[in-house]
C-alpha cells in the first residue's frame, strides 16, 4: 500500500516508528518488539536506518517482520555519507523485498574534515529514489525549524525544495507544544506545501529522555510538561504514567483540531505504545 494515498483518505490514522538493532544478533528480539507493536494495527510502521547507512540489512529485516503482520512498512533511508551506487543497491534490495515506501533523509553530517559523498541534501535523494522505481517517498519536516537551516523562512524554503522534488508525504520531528505545529502547518500551506503531514509524537516517560530530547532535537518543552518532569523526577512509575497521559492529551487535541495523521515514536516500547492506543480506543480506530 502506498502511504501517500492512505494519508489522503480523510480518516484518522496512527502510525508508529521502531528502530533496528545495531548488531545482527539483536534482530530477532527487535523483530519481536516490532511485531508486538504491529499487533496493535497501526496504519503503517516506519523502521529507522543505521548511522551513516551502516546496517541497511537490519532495517530491511525489521521491515519484513512488520510486513509479516500485514502492516505496511516504511523504510528509512539516509544519504549524506553514501554513494549513489550504495543507495541504488539498497533500493534494489528494498524493491526485491516488496517495499514500496521510503522515508528519504539526509542523515547526520560527517565529522569535521570528512567529505560529504554524493548527496548533499535530502531533495537530491528524493529525486534519485524516484529514478530507481515506483516508490512512495516521504520526508522529514521540523515544526520548530531544523537547527542547521538558519531560520524558519529558510527552513520552509528547503522543505519546499524537497516537496517539489517529489515528496508524497511528510513526518514531523517530535514536538511537545501543539501550537507550534499549527503555526508550522499554516506557514507550510502558505508556501504551497500541501502534501499530507504526519504529526510526530514522542511519549516522554523518563526524566533522562527530557535532557536527551532537548539536546538532540532542540525541542521546546512547554511549562506544563516541565512541571510534570520536576514533580515526578524521583518516581519512575508516576513519570511513566504522566508521560503517557501527556502524549495522549496531545494526540486528542490534534485530532480535535483536524489533524488526521499521527506518528508515534515508540522507542521500541510496546507496553507504552499499547497504553496510548488503549487510551485512544474511541478517538482513533486502529486497523
Amino acid at each position: 500500500m502506498k502511504i501517500g494515498s492512505l494519508l489522503r483518505d480523510g480518516k484518522v490514522h496512527l502510525s508508529c516508528e521502531v528502530f533496528p538493532p545495531k548488531k545482527f544478533d539483536g534482530i530477532a528480539q527487535a523483530a519481536q518488539v516490532a511485531q508486538e507493536i504491529a499487533d496493535l494495527r497501526p496504519a503503517f510502521m516506519s523502521v529507522t536506518y543505521g548511522a551513516a547507512g551502516s546496517t541497511p540489512g537490519h532495517t530491511l529485516a525489521i521491515a519484513k517482520a512488520v510486513a509479516e503482520k500485514d502492516v505496511t512498512p516504511l523504510c528509512h533511508l539516509t544519504c549524506v555519507q553514501s554513494t549513489r551506487e550504495h543507495v541504488r543497491q539498497v533500493l534494489s534490495d528494498m524493491k526485491a523485498a516488496g517495499m514500496e515506501n521510503v522515508l528519504a533523509l539526509r542523515g547526520d553530517l560527517p565529522k569535521e574534515g570528512e567529505p560529504v559523498k554524493e548527496f548533499a541534501y535530502a531533495s537530491e535523494l528524493v529525486e534519485f529514489i524516484h529514478q530507481q522505481g515506483d516508490f512512495c517517498v516521504g520526508a522529514a519536516c521540523y515544526p520548530e525549524g531544523h537547527p542547521e537551516s538558519g531560520g524558519r523562512i529558510k527552513d520552509i524554503d528547503y522543505l519546499k525544495r524537497k516537496v517539489d522534488a517529489g515528496v508524497d508525504f511528510l513526518t514531523t520531528q517530535m514536538f511537545f507544544d501543539n501550537g507550534i505545529l499549527y503555526n508550522f502547518l499554516y506557514r507550510a500551506l502558505r508556501a504551497g506545501i500541501d502534501v499530507p503531514v504526519c504529526a510526530g509524537i514522542m511519549p516522554i516517560t523518563t526524566t533522562q529522555q527530557v535532557d536527551r530530547v532537548v539536546k538532540l532535537s532542540g525541542s521546546i518543552m512547554p511549562p506544563r510538561f516541565a512541571a510534570i518532569a520536576d514533580r515526578f523526577a524521583d518516581d519512575p512509575a508516576a513519570m511513566t504514567q504522566a508521560g503517557i497521559a501527556f502524549a495522549t492529551e496531545q494526540i486528542i487535541d490534534l485530532v480535535a483540531n483536524g489533524i488526521t495523521n499521527i506518528h508515534l515514536y515508540t522507542m521500541n516500547k510496546p507496553w507504552i505504545t499499547k497504553a496510548i492506543v488503549d487510551n485512544l480506543s474511541h478517538v482513533i480506530k486502529m486497523g
